[in-house]
């Protein structure tokens, strides 16, 4: 049993146990900051009934015209609670308010070529590869565990607004594009 609930600063003091996995991107304090302030309605966690915390989504929206789109900037449950379908309920709400709330096209979010796992269940989200982004965890100056310039997938789910699905490609891991290329 666990509360999906609104991220709130207060968390960011104690999300340790969710922040230290390896694949997890993690940021400055400012960065949580400015997106809980910018986009509250795209950030949630899902709590244990301790007050533990169990994971974090945190998105914003952006883009222009038919490239309206949610963003997933991070997603991550710690280890001791995955496999439990909690990614999905917060991916559901991220979903549900970049469709509802902002009109997005369609929901997108970039992983590690290197984490199968994850993309695999992204795959069976409904995302699908729309390109590959060389070196882009290197261009973030994020890497971890000497993994820097490692290359990402950019994945997107196409929303209501994108009927025709414009915003998938079925050959999306042979485009390949540099970090520069992306927004």
């Amino acid at each position: 049993m666990s509360i999906l609930r609104p991220f709130k600063a207060t968390d960011l003091f104690k999300f340790n146990n969710i922040n230290l996995d390896l694949w997890t991107e993690t940021y400055g304090l400012g960065f949580y900051l400015s997106y809980l302030s910018r986009w509250p309605d795209l950030c949630c966690v899902q709590e244990a009934p301790s007050g533990r915390m169990m994971g974090y989504v945190i998105g914003k929206a952006e883009g222009k015209s038919t490239d309206w789109h949610g963003h997933v900037t991070a997603i991550t449950v710690a280890p001791e609670y995955r496999r439990l379908g909690l990614a999905r309920k917060m991916m559901d709400l991220l979903e549900s308010v970049s469709d509802q709330v902002y009109k997005g096209y369609f929901v997108d979010l970039y992983v590690r070529c290197a984490n199968s796992i994850a993309i695999g269940m992204y795959e069976g989200l409904g995302y699908s590869v729309y390109q590959r982004v060389r070196e882009y965890y290197g261009s973030l100056g994020q890497g971890k565990g000497g993994r820097d310039e490692e290359d990402a997938f950019d994945m997107r789910k196409p929303m209501s607004r994108d009927s025709s699905h414009r915003s998938i490609r079925a050959n999306g891991r042979e485009t390949i594009v540099g970090a520069n290329d992306v927004a």
